[in-house]
């Protein structure tokens, strides 16, 4: 079901860990970003969008991560697009022979049967010097960082005051650190600085997993995450009900647990003897 957080602007949530999908109205059609996870919601959601009389015109990916570069046949053959390093990502991953078998070897076994992996990661790249989506409707910013995924991108639609933020600041996720990058809590956060620096613009907040949240709960949530990535450049436990005895998902304790391990080895591993 699609509900609406601004003017022209549809979230439709996933069972998937609260996993959002976002629908721009524009002139001739929708801009579909990060589109869901199974055949049949995938689906359904087309199925809405005709009702609606919005064919898909063009569809984003914030990243690379294979929940976030699905697509359904029922969309079209449209222009599906993403950062340079995001694609570059994905040509990668899909230049190997075993591309689905690595694929299937991270996918939720509750839904693997479901999700169809045919059209995955087909991603045309933005031109590098792109501020924006190339298409018809609102002005949609892109707002490029290395935090999470290569290339991950958050998307400003300004004229409606929404910012799709990807996988981050969420209300029930830790933030997930890329871990094979380089300097994974100072890429975190310039992220978040980046998020702060428009924060004035923002009425809605739509993470990838979690609730939307309004200007005051954006705010709060660079805070909490802030806290949360300098706890771990500490190696100390931070104060987030997210990885406390209350924690909105069991498994996330483990997560963070495993954050804290990585990143202690990568010091040892940097440190000259």
């Amino acid at each position: 079901m699609l509900k609406q957080v601004a003017e022209g602007v549809l979230v439709h949530e996933s069972e998937f860990i609260q996993r959002n999908s976002v629908v721009v109205q524009g002139r001739a059609g929708v801009l579909l970003i990060d589109p869901g996870i199974t055949t049949a919601e995938m689906a359904a959601l087309a199925n809405d969008l005709r009702e609606l009389g919005q064919p898909v015109v063009a569809g984003f990916s914030t990243h690379p991560h294979w929940d976030h570069v699905l697509w359904h046949a029922a969309f079209g053959d449209v222009p599906r697009y993403g950062t340079a390093r995001c694609a570059d990502s994905l040509q990668d991953l899909l230049s190997h022979t075993d591309w689905k078998s690595r694929v299937a070897g991270v996918l939720p076994p509750e839904f693997a049967g479901e999700i169809p992996m045919d059209l995955l990661g087909l991603i045309t790249a933005v031109p590098a010097a792109a501020a924006q989506i190339p298409w018809d409707g609102p002005k949609v910013r892109i707002i490029e960082h290395q935090a999470h995924a290569p290339g991950h991108a958050a998307l400003l639609v300004e004229e409606r005051g929404v910012l799709v933020a990807g996988d981050m600041l969420s209300d029930i996720l830790i933030p997930f650190l890329d871990l094979e990058a380089a300097n994974p809590t100072e890429d975190y956060l310039a992220a978040l600085l980046l998020f702060e620096s428009v924060a004035d613009d923002v009425a809605a907040v739509v993470p990838g997993h979690g609730s939307v949240g309004g200007a005051e709960q954006l705010r709060a949530r660079i805070k909490q995450d802030h806290a949360y990535v300098r706890a771990l450049q500490d190696g100390g436990e931070p104060d987030d009900p997210r990885v406390g005895p209350s924690a909105p998902l069991e498994w996330l304790p483990d997560v963070h647990r495993w954050q804290l391990q990585r990143l202690a080895q990568k010091a040892r591993n940097e440190t000259p003897e």
